[in-house]
């Protein structure tokens, strides 16, 4: 007997709201089957669900599903079946669930198929729950047979990120195909010299001196920098040597 859904509050989030703004690069667009499509627009809705479902770095082509591509061209399969074929494939499974905990493979899966951000921990802690019980796949069946993904995106259209525009703001939130794949847990085990300078942070020589793989860096670079001095040396050496004294 599995466990009933935890009861979670929706807070008041952006996607929520109707939205009010005019139309820019920052609404997102919809893909839909809803109007007849050519082929080349049928590649670019296949493309769409690629980069909402796998991230834009993971847009590989050895994680292509041909199978299910063709079977959406011909209409056998829906894009909500071709959404779940992409989420169940082993490619998102080894790439997203074996490489995080529960709790951050589910505010993944909220992002990238419900096309928002998780409520709160109750909500991550509820879907936890259903990962557990249910497995990978009667998690994901219950996301896409959810009331919330029926009513934005049914049957025949791919997930997006509702609202990215937020009041009093210049520009709307990162785009979720570009947001890190790993939590905060996988960074914090990563060894001091491979997390130990932030990308925003500006160089400072004294921290740089002060660090404990200084003498790494200074011997790679002393390194380089012995053969690049070689490469340019030796041959000149060498002609010296053949044309001999004067």
């Amino acid at each position: 007997m599995s466990i009933p859904l935890l009861e979670y509050a929706p807070s008041s989030q952006n996607q929520r709201v109707t939205s009010f703004e005019i139309p820019g690069d920052e609404q997102p667009r919809v893909y839909t089957t809803d109007n007849l499509l050519s082929a080349s627009e049928m590649d670019v809705l296949i493309v769409a669900a690629y980069r909402q479902v796998f991230h834009e770095q993971q847009m590989l082509l050895n994680n292509r599903q041909i199978f299910l591509e063709s079977q959406l061209k011909a209409g056998q399969i829906t894009v909500k079946d071709f959404i779940s074929g992409l989420v169940l494939s082993d490619s998102f499974r080894r790439l997203n669930y074996d490489a995080n905990n529960n709790y951050r493979f589910v505010e993944l899966c909220v992002q990238r198929i419900l096309g928002r951000n998780i409520y709160s921990d109750r909500e991550k802690l509820a879907w936890s729950i259903v990962l557990a019980t249910k497995g990978l796949k009667g998690f994901i069946n219950d996301l896409l047979n959810s009331e919330e993904y029926i009513d934005n995106f049914g049957d025949s259209t791919v997930p997006y990120q509702r609202r990215r525009v937020l009041p009093q703001r210049s520009q709307g939130e990162l785009p979720f195909e570009r947001t890190a794949r790993y939590g905060t847990d996988y960074r914090d085990k990563l060894p001091p010299s491979m997390r130990g300078y932030k990308q925003s942070e500006p160089f400072s020589l004294q921290t740089f001196l002060s660090s404990s793989d200084r003498d790494v860096i200074l011997w790679l670079v002393a390194s380089i920098v012995f053969l690049i001095a070689s490469c340019y040396f030796l041959p000149m050496f060498d002609l010296l040597t053949k044309i001999g004294p004067y």
